[in-house]
């Protein structure tokens, strides 16, 4: 016996995966009992919690024995080995899929209270389960999950068979168990209190995750209009948004940065808006020129910021730019143009020094937040600071790098961030402070 109880589990299995903190994450529990070890994943990691349903499909003769499992978007995985030695017919088969059909549905209902999925697009997903037997179940998550379009896959169990990580045929990109002992029965058994968990508790965890999280958030893949090409974008405006935060990505890097949609997460929590998008095409990316064309990239995030000011839910928020790498010389070139409007600027590991002569134009408060190991970066935002004439500060993350990979260096740059745009973002006729 390894663990007291799922609670006891879960924060063990959390002290494996300290080395995602700071990445872009979903922990998904599955129901029943390993949503209380994902929640303790959840809490420690700092990342939302969410459920992801799937249901073993039993032999109709042994319920307790897999013959395979099924998830949500119609992903069913099959034991053709079990559903053969067992005689399971195709009636049967379908019989059972049906049945389990109807009470994943029930369970959606039941455990999601119409809010919406975490949106999975791009991220880390964390896949945790009280345990791992014959992998059938779990197997099925990691396809429901790559089905919904998470970027990396992590299963993470508190206890598993022996040479686990074989039965699942490379669908998830990272596997961790605490314990894999020979001889293996139940998962049970290794449990002190091994109760059921009930639908109440499932529910109880995810409430208390959402209101953690702060206000619900409305998230919506957009096109925007950029002069040209069509640009695909992830908007997320919370309830009562105060604020929407453009961001304009570096050199390399998009919508999907986990690094950018860690901070945006923060802000959503904030109550700020997120409007992360492409700010070329595939095609565009190929050509290292238009890369590092300031003046292009800053016109497409100009264009990107007036789509926003005529869509419904946004057109009346005030709004900023949030540019990394190469990114803050097009936020803040953009926030130089006459009219432009933006009310604040941060910079993470910028060029702010690639806006030139614009640097003196810029009206808006600017934060520009540097690694203290980032020498060379630090040195042209010293430089770039001094042609400033607008309200503005320079943040030293220590011990960062350029891409603030090192623990606990994101979330301060999220915390940076969250506090500088909620200080100036402030609705119009409102007290800055």
């Amino acid at each position: 016996m390894y663990f007291a109880d799922r609670t006891d589990a879960g924060r063990r299995l959390a002290a494996r995966l300290g080395h995602l903190a700071g990445r872009d994450l979903v922990v998904l529990g599955l129901p029943r009992g390993g949503v209380p070890v994902a929640a303790e994943v959840a809490d420690a990691l700092g990342a939302p919690l969410d459920v992801c349903l799937v249901r073993k499909l039993g032999v109709p003769s042994r319920p307790e024995l897999a013959m395979g499992a099924i998830g949500e978007g119609g992903v069913r995985v099959l034991n053709e080995g079990i559903v053969r030695d067992a005689g399971v017919t195709a009636a049967g088969l379908a019989a059972v899929e049906e049945r389990e059909r109807e009470v994943l549905a029930a369970r959606s209902r039941a455990y999601r209270s119409g809010h919406r999925p975490v949106p999975l697009e791009g991220r880390t997903a964390v896949v945790v389960d009280d345990g791992l037997a014959t992998g059938a179940t779990a197997l099925a998550a990691c396809r429901a999950v790559r089905a919904r379009g998470a970027a990396r896959i992590v299963l993470a169990v508190p206890v598993a068979p022996h040479g686990w990580t074989a039965r699942l045929g490379g669908e998830a990109d990272e596997t961790v168990a605490v314990h894999a002992p020979d001889g293996f029965s139940a998962v049970g058994l290794f449990y002190r209190d091994f109760g059921q968990t009930g639908d109440a508790e499932v529910v109880a965890l995810l409430d208390r995750s959402r209101a953690a999280r702060g206000p619900a958030v409305r998230h919506a893949a957009v096109r925007i209009p950029a002069g040209g090409p069509v640009l695909p974008g992830d908007l997320a405006v919370p309830d009562g948004a105060t604020g929407l935060v453009l961001f304009a990505h570096g050199s390399g890097s998009g919508r999907h940065s986990p690094r950018n949609r860690a901070v945006a997460a923060a802000l959503n929590r904030a109550g700020l808006g997120t409007l992360l998008f492409d700010l070329l095409t595939e095609a565009e990316e190929a050509d290292r020129a238009r890369v590092f064309d300031t003046p292009l990239l800053a016109g497409r995030l100009g264009r990107a910021a007036a789509w926003a000011g005529r869509e419904p839910g946004t057109s009346g928020l005030v709004r900023g730019y949030f540019g990394a790498s190469t990114g803050a010389a097009a936020a803040l070139w953009a926030a130089a143009a006459p009219g432009d409007g933006a009310a604040a600027v941060v910079s993470r590991g910028g060029r702010p020094d690639l806006a030139g002569d614009r640097l003196a134009r810029v009206r808006a408060p600017t934060l520009l937040v540097v690694g203290g190991r980032d020498d060379l970066v630090l040195d042209l935002n010293r430089r770039a600071r001094a042609r400033l004439r607008c309200p503005n500060r320079l943040e030293v993350v220590p011990g960062a790098g350029h891409l603030f990979e090192e623990p606990g260096a994101l979330e301060e740059v999220a915390e940076l961030a969250t506090g500088w745009f909620t200080a100036h973002l402030v609705p119009r006729g409102g007290d800055g402070g």
